[in-house]
C-alpha cells in the first residue's frame, strides 16, 4: 500500500507539471494519502483530461492500459513476482508511469505525439523495460535495481 501511495503522490505531481498548473498546491491534496480527485489539481477548464490506474499485488501479474487522445495520464503499480505490464497511448501531451516491486518484472510504454513523458521504476531481479516514442518535445526515464537488468529507450522524430 505503500508503493501504491507513493506512486499516486507521483501521478498527482508529475500530472500538475505536465498540465503547467499552478494552483496544483501540496495544500489541497488530502494529508492521510488517500486519492484525491482531478478537482482537487484545479486543472482550467479546457483541459480534458483521462486518467487511469491499476494496482496489483500477488503472482503472474498482468496490467495494460489504452489510451487515445490528449493529455493522457496513465499509472500501473505492481508488487510480486511474473509481472507484466504496458500502457500504449495515442495522441499529445502523454504521461505514462510503471512502477514494479519483485523478481521477473516486464514493462513497456510505447507514446505517438508530442510532448510525451514515459517513466518505469523496477525493482527486484530479471528486470526489462522498454520504452518506445514518436513526436516531439518527448521525455522518458528508467530506473532498475537489482540484477539481470535490460533497458531499450526508442525515440523517433
Amino acid at each position: 500500500m505503500r508503493l501504491l501511495a507513493g506512486f499516486l503522490q507521483v501521478v498527482v505531481f508529475a500530472s500538475a507539471l505536465l498540465f503547467n498548473t499552478t494552483n496544483a498546491l501540496a495544500d489541497s491534496l488530502p494529508d492521510n494519502y488517500d486519492l484525491s480527485t482531478l478537482d482537487d489539481l484545479h486543472l482550467p477548464a479546457s483541459h480534458a483530461t483521462q486518467l487511469a490506474a491499476i494496482q496489483q499485488a500477488g503472482q503472474l501479474n498482468e496490467a495494460g492500459i489504452v489510451q487515445q487522445g490528449q493529455q493522457l495520464l496513465a499509472g500501473i503499480a505492481q508488487t510480486g513476482s511474473a509481472q507484466e505490464a504496458f500502457i500504449l497511448q495515442q495522441g499529445s501531451q502523454h504521461l505514462a508511469l510503471i512502477s514494479q516491486v519483485g523478481v521477473a518484472n516486464s514493462a513497456l510504454i510505447s507514446q505517438s505525439g508530442a510532448y510525451n513523458q514515459a517513466a518505469i521504476e523496477q525493482l527486484g531481479a530479471n528486470n526489462h523495460a522498454l520504452i518506445e516514442q514518436s513526436g516531439n518535445g518527448l521525455q522518458s526515464s528508467i530506473k532498475q535495481y537489482g540484477s539481470s537488468q535490460s533497458v531499450q529507450v526508442r525515440q523517433y522524430r
